[in-house]
């Protein structure tokens, strides 16, 4: 049943959360620790590399012999690192926490969404990766605001203190179900680089990298591309349209995945996150933008479990160190793409053209996984099982 998965959920939302929830705190934070908003900012930058790194790094070697035993300590490597966080009475402490939370990130997301479609039947695999997915939208979407929310009513260590209390919460439902967590293939743990001599995987790596710089990094300036269009009003409620449009999106396209395969989604999602980016540079109604913003959300958030599919189906042994790979591109991207962000408005690009520039990558990743989606050996349920799907909950 795919309520088997929801301790895996539970744990993806910890890591959304934590993920972003700094950028709603970051000037409290710098006050308390004595710092400049700069530096803590580089927290964030460690957190990502370190998320980057681990995955394909360690995930394998810690799932030889024990799936429960890797997502356990990745956990709690994630919860150690956001106590220190949370305690922490310096930058320095800092800085080395949110490294060590991002190596637990990095390892969980890779055995997590591996773990996933090994827990559920067959018809059942793209619904249990995009759930994992949609645990990481949710937590993205909640992070912004409920730090904010609670770093203003309490201080941001509480905002903190939330994250490893859902990390905590996660880790005991994981240990209670341990025995009936499945084994990923031994051999998968060494050829995390050899998976890369696949040109459909390394194009998916790239499709993902691309697909973080247009999406995730595009939206770090939301706020700023709205007031430019004359819409600042309308900020807070842009935010929630994409929040909103990434959790439906992660959460609704694992029954297109399990009935229809990710062929045809592999190109429908990437054009619609390039066409929501062409209507925002092009048109400044309020409506228009508020259904671009849920459409750029859902498109972003659902090309994850489909690339996932589209790259693991057939290839269930290497499945983690794909993810890993992919996870770890789209995050990079996805601080790439602010930074480019910040040097286009640097040299004096408006903040609502910077849609028309994510338009580049985004249409590159169109051509990627339009690629991978011709040479695909992905095979659909047989029908009896795609009938079973639309009715299990």
């Amino acid at each position: 049943m795919i309520r088997k998965v929801w301790p895996l959920v539970i744990a993806a939302i910890s890591l959304g959360i934590d993920a972003y929830v700094l950028a709603g705190v970051l000037p409290q934070m710098a006050d308390s620790l004595t710092t400049t908003v700069a530096m803590i900012g580089l927290g964030v930058t460690a957190f990502t590399a370190a998320y980057a790194l681990a995955g394909p790094l360690l995930s394998g070697r810690l799932t030889r012999g024990s799936t429960a035993r890797a997502l356990l300590i990745a956990l709690g490597l994630f919860n150690l690192g956001n106590l220190i966080t949370t305690l922490a009475p310096g930058i320095e402490v800092f800085l080395a926490s949110r490294v060590v939370a991002g190596v637990g990130a990095g390892i969980l997301t890779a055995v997590a969404t591996a773990t996933a479609p090994l827990m559920v039947a067959d018809h059942e695999r793209g619904r249990a990766m995009s759930l994992v997915t949609f645990g990481l939208s949710t937590g993205t979407v909640a992070g912004v605001p409920v730090g904010m929310l609670i770093g203003q009513s309490a201080g941001w260590r509480w905002t903190m203190a939330l994250v490893v209390l859902i990390g905590v919460i996660s880790m005991a439902a994981l240990a209670i179900r341990a025995k009936t967590l499945p084994r990923l293939d031994a051999s998968a743990g060494g050829t995390a680089f050899a998976v890369l001599r696949s040109s459909r995987t390394s194009v998916g790596v790239a499709a993902a990298f691309l697909l973080g710089v247009a999406s995730l990094g595009l939206y770090t300036y939301l706020l700023p591309m709205a007031e430019d269009r004359g819409l600042a009003g309308l900020g807070f409620a842009l935010v929630w349209a994409w929040g909103i449009g990434g959790v439906t999106g992660s959460a609704l396209i694992g029954r297109p995945l399990d009935r229809f395969g990710p062929k045809p989604l592999l190109i429908a999602l990437p054009a619609l996150l390039a066409l929501s980016f062409a209507v925002a540079w092009l048109f400044s109604s309020p409506i228009v933008w508020l259904i671009a913003a849920v459409v750029w959300g859902a498109a972003g958030w659902a090309s994850v479990p489909t690339l996932q599919q589209a790259l693991t189906a057939d290839r269930h042994t290497q499945a983690m160190p794909i993810i890993a790979f992919q996870m770890a591109a789209m995050y990079l991207g996805s601080a790439v793409g602010a930074a480019l962000g910040a040097a286009l408005l640097t040299a004096g690009v408006g903040a609502a053209d910077l849609a028309a520039w994510a338009l580049l990558p985004a249409v590159l990743a169109l051509a990627l996984t339009a690629w991978i989606a011709t040479r695909a050996t992905v095979r659909k349920a047989p029908e009896s099982a795609q009938v079973e799907a639309c009715s299990v909950a």
